[in-house]
């Protein structure tokens, strides 16, 4: 009875997220690879911060880069202010 009662007051330690590209060994994050860069974009347009993606401190400053380069050369939205003037009205 009482090895049941010390496993049920164990807590659930949350499993540290692993940085895909040091997994994969990226050297460098192409800004034109765009099917990779929308992983970590919202669907607002904003980036995801580190917490959520599990990214490093290196690669989430080089992902930024690489998103803002592509916004910069439209193969990335910057916000979603086309559904606005399409018509969409929340009214």
């Amino acid at each position: 009875m009482a090895e049941q009662q010390r496993r049920s007051n164990r807590r659930y330690v949350r499993r540290r997220k692993v940085c895909a590209f040091c997994v994969e060994h990226v050297a460098h994050i192409d800004w034109k690879d765009v099917d990779t860069l929308k992983r970590f974009i919202m669907p607002n347009g904003s980036i995801r911060g580190r917490h959520k993606t599990g990214t490093c401190a290196k690669h989430q400053r080089q992902l930024a880069t690489a998103i803002k380069r592509a916004r910069f050369m439209a193969l990335l939205p910057y916000t979603t202010a086309h559904v606005r003037a399409s018509g969409f009205n929340r009214r």
